[in-house]
């Protein structure tokens, strides 16, 4: 049985390896693939002692191969010569260059995405595009397209850590999907990062990560349906994913450097600290969506601040929050709905349910709004 989180691991330090020999990240990574399909057919039986140096040596040759097929590179130089496993400090740069690779600027969002987690995730194309319900070919000309884009791309200077966060943070909202947690992957991925790296907002993400999966279980019931935060059985919730999300956050906090991450993460655990939906601290929460729009200039963040004034204020309250902001915004007529109804005007909140759940971007959501329209309905006509 071949360890498929140590082949996840070794990927891309196997990629960076290749990469300091000479190969370009495309090269690279296509015969790291072909090196783990030769690792999953021949481990089994004959397990090697040194998984990183045999991984290597045969993506090595396999890129030998490939480049000596290619007569359009047969003058190009090669360093054949053995050249040893590197030291930890070396894997840690290549890791950290493959990340910074996979969310290059000149890729779309999804490309980003589908790159990191085929090249630092070490999944495979099908995995993917499993996780993506999307065709593999389809998947695989993605994959193909954001390898030429970064091909020729070189470091010096260094990467981006906010836009490797983005799509560390793409990932994690994709959820779960086929047989993949991307969720889980995500968290993965960002734990290896915050490992490589002080950043307080990659301990941010982090926490954000670990805050949010910890109330997985209780989001959804027995068939489906979302449950809204405050009706949440909070017995249900990880409470060791809290503790520890709670005390990343402390970390990061305690450098002073404010990023939107750590705020988003301050606001979650605040959530996770109340025992009952009552008990929720709606007005440090507030604070902490004042920071949040100070950092990020956010209409989704000023959206939330409005339910969240609303919680702390009365509804009128957040009502005039609310009414500041653009109408157009995904899901603003649904926070209208809920605060109309807070304010004591079942009849608008039921027809307001009922025009969100048109535009719902989900079929749990939107089936969700329909109940709640359905619910105050059934009440007025009582």
């Amino acid at each position: 049985m071949v360890d498929a989180a140590l082949l996840q691991t070794l990927t891309p330090e196997v990629i960076g390896v290749l990469g300091r020999r000479g190969a370009d990240f495309a090269a690279a990574e296509d015969a790291v693939q072909d090196a783990l399909v030769e690792a999953v057919r021949v481990w089994p039986d004959d397990p090697p002692r040194d998984p990183k140096g045999w991984l290597v040596t045969v993506a090595w040759r396999k890129f030998l191969d490939a480049t000596r097929a290619d007569t359009s590179r047969r003058n190009r130089e090669l360093r054949v010569d053995a050249e040893p496993v590197p030291e930890q400090g070396d894997a840690v740069d290549d890791t950290l260059q493959l990340y910074f690779l996979c969310a290059h600027p000149s890729l779309t969002p999804a490309s980003a995405v589908a790159l990191t987690l085929r090249a630092v995730g070490g999944l495979t194309t099908k995995q993917i595009a499993q996780a993506y319900l999307v065709p593999e070919a389809t998947m695989a000309q993605r994959i193909s397209r954001a390898k030429r884009t970064v091909s020729g791309v070189r470091f010096t200077q260094p990467g981006d850590v906010g836009t490797v966060l983005r799509v560390l943070y793409l990932v994690f909202n994709e959820g779960y999907s086929g047989h993949v947690d991307l969720a889980a992957e995500a968290i993965r991925l960002t734990r290896q990062l915050a490992a490589r790296i002080r950043h307080e907002e990659v301990s941010g993400l982090l926490a954000l990560m670990l805050l949010h999966h910890a109330r997985r279980a209780a989001r959804t019931g027995p068939d489906g349906q979302l449950i809204p935060l405050a009706e949440q059985d909070r017995g249900q919730w990880d409470t060791g994913l809290i503790a520890e999300g709670v005390d990343v956050l402390q970390a990061a906090l305690a450098r002073d450097r404010l990023g939107e991450f750590q705020a988003q993460a301050a606001i979650a655990a605040l959530h996770a600290d109340a025992q009952t939906a009552e008990e929720t601290d709606w007005v440090q929460i507030v604070e902490w969506y004042d920071e949040l729009v100070r950092l990020t200039d956010s209409p989704v963040a000023r959206l939330n601040r409005a339910v969240a004034v609303g919680e702390a204020d009365g509804a009128r309250a957040g009502l005039a929050a609310l009414s500041e902001l653009d109408p157009t915004l995904p899901r603003y007529t649904a926070v209208s709905a809920y605060l109309h109804e807070r304010d004591g005007a079942p009849a608008t909140a039921a027809r307001l349910y009922t025009e969100a759940a048109r535009s719902a971007p989900s079929v749990a959501e939107r089936d969700h709004l329909t109940l709640q329209a359905a619910r105050l309905n059934t009440r007025l006509r009582g």
